[in-house]
């Protein structure tokens, strides 16, 4: 997450980074079209959602047809996916659906909500491995004070422990490791929590790797 660290005082955030994980440079690749169209000095620098200060680092020609945006990163090659379509319609999947992971539930197991009563066959489901359905939830994803809603699809045959899910609204950062809680839609009651998977930037990475 871009955040300030209060304890820094005058030390500006770039500087601390650098003192403790140094520089790795890599290239910044126009998630559209594959182009490098700038160099930065580490993956730590900067953050999925991330606008501003992503222009000294692209280059100056680019720079023009802004506003970028990073959309993904790729550790292994140290490359910094970038877009000045993150507003358009091609990336609506990537800001409102995503895979989660490692769920735990605050009770024990998921919510009868998301258990299917019924087999596809109607009959009672009962006795044998769980199936789910869809459930709506309040979520809250990352820090600060924001509550959005959408929907979970349970995909762990067993316990619950990863699904699909999908937000009402686009979200403006999502990343792998980030954590998502999860609220009854009154919000009153918090049930559980999931990771935001690696899956997420799968897409990015596979096409550029094509």
């Amino acid at each position: 997450d871009s955040q300030g660290l209060c304890f820094l005082g005058k030390v500006k955030f770039d500087n601390f980074l650098s003192a403790y994980l140094g520089d790795r440079p890599g290239s910044i690749v126009d998630a559209a079209t594959g182009e490098i169209i700038g160099n930065h000095k580490g993956l730590w620098y900067h953050t999925v959602g991330q606008r501003k200060g992503i222009g000294k680092v692209l280059y100056p020609k680019v720079t023009a047809k802004g506003p970028w945006y990073v959309v993904a990163k790729d550790p292994k090659r140290d490359l910094i996916f970038a877009s000045n379509q993150y507003d358009e319609d091609v990336f609506t999947a990537a800001r409102t659906d995503f895979f989660v992971e490692d769920i735990r539930w605050i009770a024990d197991g998921p919510p009868s909500f998301l258990r299917q009563e019924q087999d596809d066959d109607g009959d009672d489901n009962e006795g044998g491995e769980p199936k789910w359905k869809e459930g709506r939830l309040d979520m809250k994803i990352r820090h600060g004070p924001s509550i959005v809603q959408g929907t979970l699809l349970l995909t762990d045959g067993l316990n619950g422990a990863s699904g699909n899910i999908h937000l009402d609204k686009k979200d403006g950062g999502l990343a792998p490791g980030q954590f998502v809680a999860f609220y009854t839609l009154d919000g009153n009651e918090c049930l559980g929590s999931g990771v935001i998977s690696e899956r997420h930037w799968a897409n990015f990475l596979l096409d550029s790797e094509a």
